[in-house]
């Protein structure tokens, strides 16, 4: 019996994504399969589009050196680099390029000789011709799976015009397909055209992208412009050309891992703050930490933390404006033993330059540490992540997605917010995200008997309920120390408290 048609269009659908699953070849770049769905499709004609400087070739030579791994035959077709020149680009990344083939199509230094110009033809009706002629015959000495051509520009040129560029292009496309043959052709956007020309054949077209900057390192992004039949990961990503080669960090969409669960409070190890929080701080929930300089925020947050670690469960803590050796020492100080969970795995503490360090590397760095186990995170300070942002337009954005993958994935979240000015209630900050926090605990400072005082409070708390009170807040030898409700005091958020309504004496 014939069987349904509804039921006969699912299984085609099926076996048409298995066995395009099952074509898919590895970037060798660690990230872009991510990007690109799971990689690229084999015997298909890939374009990889930038300006100089963006890392076209070390992501080619990436890609040969994955299919070499596998054991597939690859080959780099030379037009404008020497072999001598990819070796050197090769050996400055400590890679071994035995397994991939190189030829070089490049012009002879006849070129150089008057008596050899040509003076009848024009140079493209010869000099394309043994370019083609050569590169066929190299392809037919290899057969490769796996080819890259490097660069178009030099086929562009010696065309001559746009519809016998692209009549090139879409002749090599034929006949590489017929070799079964996956393709990645190099575009520097050196010549005149603006490569629509290759993009409307390509079956794929991979743009990297170079931003300056004033002041630190440039910013490199990728971005798949298009990708026929493939539900590719859209939008920039950043990426950065290290000494393992080209590693992209794709954009983080929260609702790719979205998940439900039920959260446990999480003890700070201070019955009185768990008594202020209603309980303690639920998994899966941000908590924002805020107050001005020196108030106790980052020790706070290190109390959390020490509570956790002291539980046997993995912490991390990104640290963008304090070096780990003093918050370790800092820690020490007030009884929280943070080496003791350093040297034991369960936590770790890194370091960040926001000048050095692109919004997708960090965000990439966190979620690692949620990957490995982290239950509590901790970020201090908010204002130094925000710097890393270099478009403040989109800084929520980011701080947005982070904050609700990490809800999804049950893990604690602790930011660091610090107020600009140290007494009054018109403290600001650059870096607000009360609002994206399911929780804040604020600090405060207040002038009373002569002395600067602490005094902590919870203003919000999501899910629950909370202590209302503003009580005082002390650090000292033996750790934190959570007093009594300060009744009877008014003002103390203004930093000079009064007592029945008179200035306290």
């Amino acid at each position: 019996m014939m069987a349904p048609a509804q039921d006969i269009t699912q299984t085609g659908t099926g076996m048409v994504a298995s066995s395009l699953a099952s074509s898919l070849l590895s970037t060798g770049v660690p990230g872009l399969d991510t990007v690109l769905a799971g990689g690229l499709l084999a015997e298909r004609l890939y374009l990889i589009e930038g300006e100089p400087g963006t890392g076209k070739t070390t992501l080619a030579l990436q890609f040969l050196a994955e299919g070499a791994r596998m054991g597939e035959r690859v080959l780099y077709l030379a037009l404008a680099e020497s072999e001598i020149e990819l070796r050197g680009a090769a050996l400055s990344h400590d890679w071994n390029l035995d397994g991939i083939a190189i030829e070089e199509v490049t012009p002879s230094d006849d070129i150089l000789d008057p008596e050899r110009q040509y003076t009848i033809f024009h140079p493209s009706e010869i000099e394309l011709a043994s370019t083609n002629q050569r590169i066929v015959a190299a392809i037919e000495k290899h057969r490769p799976a796996r080819l890259v051509l490097d660069s178009l520009s030099e086929l562009q040129l010696l065309a001559e015009n746009p519809l016998r560029y692209r009549r090139q292009v879409v002749a090599l496309k034929q006949y590489l397909a017929n070799r079964h043959c996956t393709t990645l052709l190099i575009d520097d956007r050196s010549a005149l055209d603006d490569g629509l020309q290759v993009r409307s054949v390509a079956h794929c077209v991979i743009s990297l992208e170079l931003q300056n900057q004033a002041y630190g390192n440039d910013r490199r992004r990728v971005r798949v412009v298009k990708y026929r039949g493939v539900a590719f990961r859209g939008g920039t990503h950043d990426y950065k050309i290290a000494h393992s080669g080209l590693v992209v960090y794709p954009r983080l969409v929260a609702a790719d891992t979205r998940r439900d669960g039920d959260h446990r409070r999480l003890s700070s190890g201070l019955s009185e703050l768990d008594t202020m929080i209603g309980g303690g701080l639920e998994e899966g929930m941000s908590t924002l930490i805020s107050g001005p300089a020196g108030s106790g925020k980052s020790t706070l947050a290190a109390q959390f933390v020490h509570a956790a670690t002291a539980r046997g469960e993995r912490c991390a803590m990104f640290l963008f404006e304090e070096a780990r050796s003093k918050l370790v020492n800092r820690a020490d100080s007030v009884g929280m033993r943070l080496q003791a969970a350093l040297d034991t795995g369960l936590l770790s503490v890194q370091q960040i330059d926001p000048a050095e360090l692109t919004p997708g590397e960090f965000a990439q760095a966190v979620v690692d540490a949620a990957e490995r186990g982290a239950r509590v995170i901790a970020v201090d300070s908010l204002n130094g992540y925000m710097h890393a942002v270099p478009d403040e337009r989109f800084q929520s954005t980011y701080l947005h997605e982070l904050l609700n993958y990490l809800s999804q994935r049950g893990v604690a979240t602790l930011l660091v917010g610090v107020q600009q000015n140290m007494l009054g209630t018109a403290m600001t900050t650059s870096a607000d995200a009360s609002y994206l926090a399911d929780n804040v605990v604020m600090l405060r400072y207040y002038e009373t008997e002569g002395e600067v005082r602490q005094a902590i409070s919870v203003f919000k708390k999501r899910g629950s309920a909370h202590e209302r009170s503003i009580r005082r807040f002390e650090i000292g030898p033996q750790g934190i120390r959570i007093g009594p409700a300060l009744a009877g005091f008014h003002g103390i958020l203004s930093g000079m408290p009064t007592v029945g309504g008179t200035p306290f004496p």
